[in-house]
């Protein structure tokens, strides 16, 4: 009895087949905009997870002045000294890597090129702890940094502007009237998730950079790099203590300075996304709820079409259950087909928004189960009702029905 229904239910649903096929539109955008969203959420999530760790593993942002309040604004405090970063690297247990950092915006200028940008300067810890890769060249040399040379390493997108495709280790280019020897060139990152371009920029020597670009002794940044299998939370209590203690800090006395976790950003940024997904996927799964609507729609004016036919079955002998399970089944296949074609449509929207908006595609499979096994049950309750208002029907009065 269950197969014949089957057949009798694609019977029909051939029968109007545009009918049909409009009927399961509905279905078919819900189940879509259910699993793009959600394809695209996991692609941005991970896509911020990645961009997070391409900072540098284990990393640790130091800077003078209070955590940012008030959309934005910090109170100031007096910066870090070079000799900051020298007690904490000797005295803090568990780093890596550590590396004073301050930065300035200036226009490069190579023969009749310019690129205005921004220059760095810090040591060569600063590439191991912010995990970036020479494409060409060196780094600098120990004598470089201590004597403050005039050497630096270039960012791919300065690199492109002003050389384009010519080699450019040996160059020299100009930073505030200054000559620099290029030395190295840095692979390419790309830009970040706020459009921010992490390939321009500059690096030079510390002690450079404080004599000839800037004319002051401050350090703006430190960034550590921790130790694998050490904790961070009591690095940066170490830090804190420290640093307490060389600022002349009182007991009573607020930090004026903050240490960023990576993990928290990474945390954070990880959550809110997830959220807006969980979000997007709710609102987009009100189209399902729409569909079955539809579905119920027709499924009634197919039970006034076919009044005399379930007169006709039920006079023959058919139970209420037998024509309850054909609507029923008919409303079901509907659901499913819309389902399966949403699931097809899903996938190519999802390539192609992935590819556009440069997020990695990660399809869920519990996200495409769950789709399409809502849309079923969608099927299920709101097909119910008109199978059970064909069922409950009178066939004296149903054979009557012009």
């Amino acid at each position: 009895m269950l197969w014949n229904s089957i057949i009798l239910a694609i019977r029909e649903i051939r029968r109007n087949l545009l009918r049909s096929s409009l009927t399961c539109l509905g279905v078919v955008i819900g189940v879509s905009a259910v699993i793009t969203m959600v394809t695209i959420g996991n692609g941005a999530t991970k896509k911020v997870k990645e961009e997070v760790e391409s900072l540098g593993a284990n990393l640790l942002i130091i800077r003078p002045g209070q955590r940012p309040r008030h959309f934005g604004v910090r109170e100031t405090a007096k910066p870090f000294k070079l000799r900051d970063v020298e007690a904490i690297r000797r005295e803090v247990y568990g780093i890596e890597a550590i590396a004073p950092a301050s930065s300035v915006g200036t226009q490069a200028i190579y023969t009749n090129r310019n690129w205005s940008t921004i220059v760095t300067g810090s040591t060569n810890d600063f590439l191991d702890v912010r995990d970036w890769k020479l494409e060409m060249g060196r780094r600098f040399l120990p004598g470089e940094e201590r004597s403050g040379q005039a050497v630096c390493i270039l960012g791919h997108t300065v690199y492109k502007k002003l050389f384009g495709n010519e080699y450019p280790i040996g160059k020299r280019i100009r930073l505030k009237k200054i000559s620099f020897r290029v030395v190295g060139v840095l692979k390419e990152k790309g830009q970040s998730s706020f459009g921010a371009d992490r390939d321009d920029f500059i690096l030079i020597p510390i002690k450079t950079f404080q004599r000839r670009i800037v004319g002051n002794t401050d350090v703006t940044n430190i960034y550590v790099s921790v130790k694998q299998g050490y904790s961070i939370d009591r690095v940066i209590q170490d830090i804190k203590l420290l640093l307490r203690e060389r600022r002349h800090l009182r007991a009573d006395q607020e930090d004026d300075f903050y240490i960023l976790d990576m993990r928290e950003i990474a945390n954070v940024l990880s959550n809110t996304t997830e959220v807006l997904t969980s979000f997007l996927a709710a609102i987009a799964a009100v189209s399902l709820v729409v569909g079955g609507i539809g579905i119920m729609n027709i499924m009634l004016v197919s039970v006034t079409e076919r009044t005399k036919e379930i007169g006709i079955r039920m006079a023959i002998g058919a139970l209420q259950r037998d024509v309850l399970l054909q609507f029923l089944i008919e409303s079901i296949i509907l659901s499913a087909f819309g389902g399966v074609v949403g699931i097809v449509v899903a996938i190519i929207a999802s390539i192609f928004l992935c590819r556009s908006l440069l997020v990695p595609f990660i399809l869920d499979p519990k996200t495409i189960i769950f789709s399409f096994g809502f849309s079923i049950l969608v099927g299920a309750v709101f097909g119910f009702f008109p199978a059970r208002k064909a069922a409950n029907m009178n066939p004296i009065e149903a054979l009557r029905h012009e």
